[in-house]
Parts: C-alpha cells; structure tokens; sequence
C-alpha cells in the first residue's frame, strides 16, 4: 500500500498531505517511508533492476534517448 501510496504522489504531481485517505496510508507514513527508501537507494536499484529485465528481454529500444535538461546540472560560464 505505501508502495502504490508513493508512486501515485510522484506521478500525479499532488502535495503528501493531499494523498486521498482511499490509499489507506497516513501521508506522513507514506513521505517518511519515501525519504527512507531514498536515503537507502531504493529507486536508483528499482531502477537498474526494470533496465535489466527490459534489456534482457531486448524490449528497450536504445536507437532513440531523450535526455531532459531539467535534469542536467547547468554549470557556471567564466565572464
């Protein structure tokens, strides 16, 4: 439950305190289990591991990427 609870706040865009109670996970319950399982580096071997699986079964399709520049540290021109 605080599993689904995690995923629905990270993809649906809403505050922890805004997860609809139907999830059956208190917020904060679900936001310190989050920070724990990051601190621990759950979702970076989450991840790793569904790349894994995906590639092992040749179901990724690496001849296209996307790279997000949200994500890519912009770094400080010299004047």
């Amino acid at each position: 439950m605080v599993f689904t609870a995690i995923v629905y706040v990270l993809t649906s865009g809403c505050a922890w305190r805004d997860l609809p109670p139907s999830f059956g996970v208190p917020f904060q319950t679900a936001h310190r289990r989050f920070s724990q399982w990051t601190q621990a580096g759950l979702w970076r071997r989450l991840h790793h591991a569904v790349l894994d699986e995906l590639g092992g079964r040749g179901l990724i399709d690496w001849s296209r990427a996307i790279v997000d520049g949200a994500s890519v540290r912009a770094k400080k021109r010299d004047p």
